[in-house]
């Protein structure tokens, strides 16, 4: 599974770019487990392979999963706890869609045995791929740019009020990078059209927050940008070029700002 859970594409320049919600594929064994709404997939982080094409082009590594989130979500910790505590989230193994539709029939959510079996053969594999790629880059370079891409509707009232800012940077709270490579990147959307936020709602899912040591040599960064900027949110879901060649200079702007930063991190 670890060779088959995910796609891989080695770099040769100190930036991964990790894509774990990605994934639109379920397991025959797990789909028969799941409602029909859980085949729509909505909540995948749609396209980003394609939006951050530019990255694979610059020579970065890109890791992306190629299982649904509603297998298992790679951006949870494997313990399940919450990582926004008191707020509406989804976990581990989602049993809702972020609108609030059963992802499972009434009893027949995974238990403790089955959360296991997918640990073992999806969040592991994918996490063991991502330490191995950092330790990679770290040896080769000192410092290393993780840059977590993710993706999610604008308006989702059920999980935040009103409309999300079009992109959403998280660096849990200043501490999962050099704080000079947070202040490169927004000196970088100085001059843009998209709205924007640090550490506003979104401030770094698991691999932000775990992977994230900057004393150590890796800078990790979050973002969650909104689906309305590139694409269509509802099914089925189309990529929007028209869209996209507008915010997509910009995301490659904040990369490129935050990865000639790293020759000056600690």
């Amino acid at each position: 599974m670890s060779d088959t859970g995910f796609h891989f594409q080695r770099g040769n320049i100190p930036l991964l770019i990790s894509i774990p919600h990605l994934g639109t594929e379920i397991p025959s064994d797990v789909r028969t487990q799941l409602t029909d709404i859980a085949g729509v997939v909505a909540d995948t982080d749609w396209h980003l392979d394609r939006l951050y094409g530019f990255a694979a082009a610059m020579g970065a590594s890109v890791l992306g999963a190629r299982f649904s989130r509603y297998v298992i979500d790679l951006n949870r910790p494997s313990s399940g706890e919450s990582l926004y505590p008191g707020q509406t989230t989804t976990g581990l193994c989602p049993t809702e869609t972020f609108r609030g539709e059963p992802l499972y029939p009434d009893g027949g959510a995974p238990d403790s045995s089955e959360v296991e079996r997918r640990l073992n053969a999806y969040w592991h594999p994918y996490h063991a791929k991502l330490r191995q790629e950092l330790d990679r880059l770290k040896a080769e370079f000192g410092n290393v740019l993780l840059w977590e891409a993710h993706s999610i509707a604008s308006v989702l009232p059920r999980l935040f009020e009103g409309k999300l800012p079009d992109l959403n940077i998280g660096t849990n709270s200043g501490s999962s990078c050099d704080p000079r490579v947070l202040d490169a990147i927004t000196a970088s959307l100085s001059d843009q059209p998209f709205t924007w936020v640090a550490n506003g709602r979104f401030k770094g899912g698991h691999i932000t927050r775990a992977y994230g040591q900057p004393e150590q040599g890796v800078h990790a960064v979050q973002l969650e940008m909104c689906q309305s900027t590139y694409m269509n949110e509802t099914a089925p879901f189309e990529y929007r070029p028209d869209l996209a060649e507008k915010v997509e200079p910009v995301v490659e702007g904040m990369v490129s700002a935050a990865l000639r930063t790293l020759r000056f991190a600690s």
